[in-house]
């Protein structure tokens, strides 16, 4: 069993988020790895059918099959599929009508994608359908109002996306890869909680700050607060049968 999150796990994983414009290999892969061991703490990955939405060039899906997964992506992007030089049993599709047939795999995972997609709980609900009845659901996202919720344009999205994103593209001369209201969109913690529990075919296993440690846990009780302070929501659900 992953040994329990601690500060030391949180500050190598920001030393490592710090590199990922310069190094997104170096990066990725260390994020993947801390990942799949959040991910065991609820399913054994040996054998199960995993689908990763968003997984683009594969790290995640690298990762879990080191532990004995067979995994598929699913992403929008064919060029993101082959970011790694060739699609790893990639699927081209989108993420709010997902390509599986209903209740196919054993675990339904999501990193950082949520935010991306203009209908973020129609996207989580696609995940809950195509999970297999007693299987997991691993959605982690990036909420709006933590510091990087304006991700590259962050800080400056606190004074507004679009004046985010105009001010990024005066400083660097180029649009931002995320565009408010194109291709990044504002999720909450408190949105994603209120849909965890209302969504009648899961039990809500875990919520928790995905970087964080373990005892910023109680964070997450704290209206508003945890909006600035919780930085990326992980959500654990388990299909009911």
């Amino acid at each position: 069993m992953p040994r329990r999150p601690d500060l030391a796990r949180s500050i190598r994983l920001f030393r490592a988020f710090r590199s990922e414009q310069d190094d997104q290999q170096g990066y990725y892969t260390t994020l993947a790895a801390d990942t799949a061991a959040q991910l065991r703490r609820y399913v054994d990955l040996r054998d199960r059918l995993v689908l990763d939405v968003g997984g683009g060039p594969g790290f995640f899906a690298s990762e879990f099959r080191r532990h004995g997964a067979r995994c598929v992506c699913v992403d929008v992007d064919a060029g993101e599929l082959t970011g790694q030089g060739t699609p790893g049993g990639g699927l081209l599709g989108s993420a709010l009508d997902l390509p599986l047939r209903t209740s196919s795999v054993d675990v339904c995972f999501s990193s950082n994608v949520l935010e991306h997609v203009p209908e973020p709980w129609r996207m989580a609900a696609e995940m809950v359908r195509v999970t297999r009845p007693g299987g997991l659901v691993f959605l982690a996202y990036t909420n709006w109002l933590s510091p990087w919720g304006g991700h590259e344009t962050s800080p400056w999205h606190y004074l507004g996306g679009h004046r985010a994103a105009r001010r990024y593209e005066n400083t660097h001369g180029k649009a931002p890869k995320n565009r408010y209201g194109q291709s990044l969109y504002p999720v909450s913690v408190a949105q994603g909680l209120r849909w965890a529990r209302s969504e009648r075919r899961v039990d809500l296993v875990d919520a928790f700050p995905r970087y964080l440690p373990w005892w910023y846990r109680p964070m997450l009780h704290v209206p508003i607060v945890r909006e600035f302070a919780t930085w990326n929501l992980v959500l654990v659900l388990r299909k009911r049968p």
